[in-house]
């Protein structure tokens, strides 16, 4: 009943009936096997093929891609939402496993004009979900082949997030992946307990010069690099220390206060070492586009891109030495001035432009440091 104006009327709700019929006839016997698609055959998902064994014990199982086999390093995670093909190719990142936070990776596929280098570096990719599809005007290469190509290890359809908060919360944890079912996960367990990145020289070899109108950028990859060139290169021009490897530095202070040295990532490392302070080991270190830097000079935040597993400790620091940049994120020093041995550096990467242009006033300070020593001005 409806109550309407104080009048009872009665609902009426019509029913209709009605019926469906198939007008392609039912074939009485399934079709045998040899007729079926091969697709329909087998099954539409890939099964857990892989491992991610962590010293702390923890097994992950997850589904591979790229290379196949067994491979160890230092799993660390990195949080920009793009950029994976840069850091594939980052020499910075050997010996590491790369687990990146954001959970949909390879959706543009791979072009060879975003590069860092010729070649991969990382031991292996860590990923939530893997694209199965590309969309990129540039794309040549899908992103597990590429990896394949250059026996390189991914991982796919793994709790990234669980992974991250571990590596959080204990600092970096030794890795061992796996696509190899005759290992068990206490042979696998074992292979990291016994290994360490710490100390290993992971990119040794002749320093790499680049000419930039008159300005030679000096790239230092291992303890292998000749002292003679190194010395002869300070004494004679300006330049910019660019990588991060850490290695000892033991003879750098005889060549501070030649020239003018702007330091970067690695390079802050090896002057704050060559001023007499300390580096250490972070709990789980920096890797990412988005890391915010204190300006102390300029009081303002930029958006920074860093990648490095040790830091300055500003404490060790002497007399003169003014600290510039403070990350945001843990308050660790991001970056230096040391004006009576002409020196600046940063603990980030301000040519990578993630702001894209906070950091852009470091290199005017660094061009008008070489004009006052051309000058002669103190």
């Amino acid at each position: 009943m409806i109550c309407h104006g104080g009048t009872a009327v009665a609902a009426y709700c019509p029913l209709r009936r009605f019926s469906i019929g198939c007008a392609v006839p039912i074939r009485a016997s399934v079709a045998p096997v040899s007729d079926v698609p091969k697709g329909i055959q087998e099954k539409p998902w890939k099964l857990a093929n892989a491992r991610l064994v962590l010293e702390d014990g923890s097994v992950w199982r997850a589904k591979s891609f790229g290379a196949s086999g067994t491979q160890v390093g230092e799993v660390v995670f990195n949080t920009p939402l793009t950029g994976y093909q840069e850091i594939l190719t980052d020499p910075s990142y050997a010996g590491q496993f790369v687990l990146m936070t954001n959970p949909h990776i390879g959706n543009t596929g791979i072009n060879f004009d975003d590069e860092e280098s010729s070649q991969c570096f990382l031991a292996g990719l860590v990923i939530r979900s893997l694209s199965i599809s590309t969309s990129n005007w540039r794309t040549t290469e899908a992103l597990g082949d590429y990896l394949a190509s250059r026996n390189v290890m991914g991982i796919y359809d793994v709790d990234t997030r669980a992974i991250t908060s571990r590596l959080r919360e204990d600092g970096s944890l030794i890795g061992v992946l796996s696509t190899e079912e005759s290992r068990t996960d206490d042979e696998l367990l074992q292979m990291c307990k016994s290994w360490d990145i710490v100390g290993v020289d992971l990119i040794s070899g002749f320093p790499v010069r680049h000419h930039m109108n008159g300005l030679i950028v000096l790239v230092l990859t291992g303890i292998l690099t000749p002292f003679g060139e190194i010395k002869k290169l300070f004494e004679l021009l300006p330049m910019i220390l660019a990588s991060s490897t850490i290695f000892s530095v033991a003879w750098h202070p005889m060549l501070t206060g030649k020239v003018p040295i702007f330091g970067i990532c690695m390079g802050h490392q090896l002057l704050g070492q060559a001023i007499g302070g300390k580096t250490f080991k972070m709990k789980f270190g920096h890797h990412g586009g988005n890391h915010p830097v204190r300006n102390i000079q300029h009081n303002r935040v930029e958006i920074s891109a860093q990648n490095h597993n040790y830091a300055v400790d500003p404490e060790s620091l002497p007399e003169g030495v003014e600290v510039t940049h403070i990350n945001l994120n843990d308050g660790s020093c991001a970056g230096l001035a040391f004006t009576q041995k002409k020196l600046l550096s940063l603990q980030y990467h301000p040519e990578a432009s993630p702001g894209p242009h906070d950091s852009d006033l470091v290199f005017g300070e660094f061009v008008q440091l070489m004009k006052q020593e051309k000058l002669g001005k103190p």
